[in-house]
């Protein structure tokens, strides 16, 4: 139950008639970029999240090793 092929076609061609080829180049042009600037920008933040996520998981292993050295210190004292 989306759009047909029919239906995009109607749609490409009204939109053809409104802006004009040029600047319907123009708009998909753009649109083209936006997009791929948007894909870009999600990438980059799920790099930065995932090395966050990363660095907590190292910080998170060196608190407890250490945490569990200096607990058997407190001890034995």
């Amino acid at each position: 139950m989306g759009i047909g092929f029919k239906e995009l076609l109607v749609i490409l061609f009204i939109a053809l008639l409104v802006f004009g080829a040029k600047r319907l180049r123009t708009i998909g042009t753009d649109l083209g970029s936006a997009v791929k600037g948007f894909k870009k920008a999600m990438n980059e933040g799920e790099e930065e999240e995932n090395k966050q996520l990363t660095q907590g998981e190292k910080d998170a292993d060196f608190d407890s090793s250490s945490s569990s050295k200096s607990g058997s210190k407190s001890s034995s004292v």
